[in-house]
């Protein structure tokens, strides 16, 4: 077997590659991008002739990768936690119609929000669609489970959805590599008319997946991933999961935890375990990453006079992400409270790059409006969402992916006219379309800018959907020719982009100004290859 050293989110991506992928798509969304870039990366993945594929958002992104389980082959779908609520129409159905193929959904959350608007727990997703659930405690597990979750998968004829976090995503450690298998071969289903969620046909599927869940919770109960570690000590029993099983080990360096400890890391919830642990200990601790996903359910089943704690009776902090001290002083340890990086480490607020073309977009916007009142320019989710802090302070609001347009929209209704978005070209093609379209069809008084920089800029410079289309969407969607208006954003052009703003500003319907410059770290790789391929070519 060989051993190499990879993020977590490259542990899945073998995983998958060695499991007999053929195809796997995403939208870019930190801390799940990196898992598509490897694959898109990888020298295998091309041999094979796996697929590796940026969608315009993560719906597309989950009907494409069910339309190539339809076809028989395994494919794997990946987004970060906010982008599964973009996905949930299909994902949900896809519990109804099963799949043909392995189909596995790779959820990345972010416990506290390093970036994201939220810290919401995929596990809920899971258990709301009612399917399998798999959450690794390290890399090699992350490695192995999304080789078991297409074998899962076809097996219990469901999707699999695999959640992980931050830290595991976005840490290293090796992986033992373990013996790739072959594609798939091309079939559709047997049954040709299982996809077909007609309401008359969606209901016998639907009885279909929950005569399936005594087998999800058989498979749970049999899964090498779920485990019972005896200890004489049981006072107290601990129910951990995922990566706090780590943080429960890391204060105990002999590995040897004094009392009984279930490990979970695949759902259902194993029962039998469950209810092992429960009946030998005086009292349940539950560790989880992410929301009292485990403990509430425990609750809910278990709740016979023992005292269960975790974090919702407050033994353990309600938000934000465990770690070893948090741990260690809910189990009254003696631990080191002294190690916070941000008294070592002044903290440095993020700011827009030295160059970025929004610095000029938003100077620009920031005079045109200096003659109206303040609070009125809508935002979206980029690396243009700094501009709400010192010295542009120019947005007042990031909801979420397109929510830019459609309040400004919403704004407008209610009066406060002009209304101004500020959406970027890669979340315009993924959210703010629709958004458009609605304020076209209600000739709302708003001016939107899409602040074009060519890329997907804020996950790492992937291609952008919109690339060399934005104009020809709008005028299909139905702006006028002449409210569609194209500016350089540089400092040497601001008079002239202050005037065209103004003007749109003044305009009583659908505006767009498009401020369009290369991401200046695109730009900078860009020259760099160039001059490198250039260095090359001469030697």
């Amino acid at each position: 077997m060989q051993k190499i050293l990879l993020l977590g989110d490259e542990a899945i991506a073998q995983g998958a590659i060695d499991a007999g992928l053929s195809g796997i798509y995403a939208y870019p969304g930190t801390p799940s991008t990196e898992i598509t870039e490897y694959v898109k990366r990888s020298k295998e993945a091309k041999e094979k002739g796996i697929t590796a594929r940026w969608t315009a958002n993560e719906k597309t992104a989950m009907e494409i990768a069910l339309g190539m389980s339809y076809a028989g082959k395994r494919s794997m779908v990946c987004m970060k936690h906010v982008g599964l609520n973009v996905a949930a129409d299909a994902f949900i159905n896809s519990a109804i119609t099963g799949v043909n193929g392995g189909l596995v959904v790779v959820s990345a959350d972010d416990p506290s929000m390093h970036s994201s608007q939220n810290e919401q727990d995929s596990r809920f997703y899971g258990k709301f669609a009612q399917i399998p659930i798999l959450e690794p405690t390290n890399q090699q597990e992350a490695y192995d489970m999304a080789r078991y979750a297409f074998d899962l998968s076809e097996k219990l004829d469901t999707p699999v959805l695999m959640r992980i976090t931050t830290r595991l995503a976005h840490s290293r450690a090796g992986i033992f590599r373990k013996e790739d298998k072959a594609q798939n071969k091309l079939a559709v289903p047997s049954d040709l008319m299982k996809y077909v969620l007609l309401p008359s046909n969606a209901r016998k599927r639907y009885k279909l997946l929950l005569n399936h869940q005594d087998h999800f919770e058989q498979a749970s109960n049999e899964s090498g991933f779920n485990f019972y570690i005896d200890h004489p000590d049981k006072k107290l029993g601990i129910i951990t999961t995922g990566i706090a099983y780590n943080y429960l080990l890391e204060n105990f360096p002999s590995g040897k935890v004094p009392h009984p400890v279930l490990k979970i890391g695949q759902y259902p919830l194993p029962k039998a375990m469950v209810q092992k642990i429960y009946e030998e200990c005086e009292e349940l601790m539950i560790m989880e990453e992410g929301y009292p996903f485990v403990e509430e359910m425990l609750k809910g089943f278990l709740d016979k006079g023992k005292p269960i704690h975790g974090r919702l009776d407050g033994t353990l902090p309600r938000d934000g992400e465990l770690n070893p001290n948090i741990v260690g002083k809910a189990m009254q340890l003696s631990v080191n409270l002294d190690d916070d990086i941000s008294e070592i480490v002044k903290a440095r607020p993020p700011k827009l790059c030295k160059g970025c073309s929004h610095n000029d977009a938003f100077t620009a916007l920031n005079e045109a409006l200096s003659e109206y009142s303040k609070g009125r320019v809508f935002s979206d989710i980029g690396c243009y969402t700094l501009g709400a802090l010192k010295p542009l302070e120019s947005i007042n609001s990031c909801v979420d992916m397109g929510a830019s347009i459609t309040m400004a929209v919403g704004a407008a209704d209610a009066g406060l006219v002009p209304a101004i978005a500020a959406i970027g070209d890669s979340t315009f093609t993924h959210s703010g379309i629709t958004g458009l379209l609605d304020a076209v069809n209600s000739n709302s008084p708003v001016t939107i800018l899409i602040l074009d920089n060519s890329t997907t800029a804020m996950t790492g410079g992937q291609d952008s959907a919109a690339l060399g289309k934005i104009e020809e969407i709008c005028k299909g969607i139905g702006v006028q020719e002449e409210h569609i208006k194209v500016i350089k954003p540089l400092p040497k052009f601001h008079d002239e982009n202050v005037k065209v703003i103004k003007e749109e500003l003044e305009y009583q319907g659908v505006s767009v100004v498009i401020p369009r410059r290369e991401c200046i770290q695109t730009l900078n790789r860009r020259m760099r290859a160039k001059h490198n391929k250039k260095v090359t070519q001469q030697s």
